[in-house]
């Protein structure tokens, strides 16, 4: 093990997973059967942080649609269905992401926590063979609370120092982010920041202490550095 980085929890749609245009189209064809249109910009610009229900919730309320939380419920399903069919089709993973995973696993305990449904990213991590690799997944529903709640990020940090069987140092472990709500969560559960600029600009991935490109970018060194 690197003597001063502990651990590293990867977001996982945005960072691992270049699934984020996958997950609007299936939003956009979900939506198309209520009527409702939703592009680019406005996804990216306002809902990417969000798991599915926080998504449905927050657009509900910017658009005053008075939708039950059983038809919430119904189209987090229809999405699900339509991202499924959409996954089985395109190659997923960014460029050298599955390699940075493997040279980082071989060195430090890894986790995801992720807004993305557990059956996806399980799916996604084993196609690729990753699937055994991460010491912990954490995925939507597993915190009474998403990003940028830190409760994803807390959780994962619990389970890494369960795993490990002894004190991890939060300043140790290291977040991997693609956007400002991840990177909130990552900052309040009082971990190391790093943002990738995948999805949003340098200037918009506020509150990270390191932007790089990608994992293509990225070295351990990078975050021993970080870390030290």
């Amino acid at each position: 093990m690197t003597s001063a980085l502990q651990a590293i929890v990867f977001d996982f749609d945005g960072v691992i997973a270049d699934s984020e245009p996958l997950h609007l189209k299936a939003y956009q064809q979900a939506l198309a059967e209520d009527g409702l249109l939703l592009d680019r910009d406005e996804y990216f610009a306002r809902y990417l942080g969000y798991d599915d229900v926080g998504m449905l919730q927050a657009l509900a309320r910017d658009r005053g649609l008075a939708w039950t939380d059983r038809h919430i419920t119904a189209l987090v399903a229809r999405k699900g269905t339509k991202l499924q069919a959409l996954l089985e089709g395109d190659e997923v993973l960014f460029p050298g992401a599955a390699a940075f995973v493997r040279t980082a696993a071989a060195e430090v305990p890894i986790a995801i926590a992720s807004g993305a449904m557990r059956h996806e990213i399980v799916q996604i991590v084993r196609a690729a063979g990753l699937g055994d690799l991460f010491t912990t997944i954490v995925a939507s529903g597993d915190t009474p609370e998403s990003k940028p709640s830190p409760a994803p990020y807390l959780l994962a940090f619990e389970q890494l120092q369960q795993a490990s069987g002894r004190p991890l140092d939060r300043r140790r472990c290291v977040a991997i982010e693609d956007s400002v709500w991840g990177l909130e969560s990552a900052r309040g559960a009082g971990l190391r920041c790093v943002g990738v600029t995948t999805s949003y600009p340098a200037a918009e991935l506020t509150g990270a202490e390191l932007v790089v490109g990608g994992l293509t970018a990225l070295t351990l060194s990078m975050l021993e550095q970080l870390v030290t």
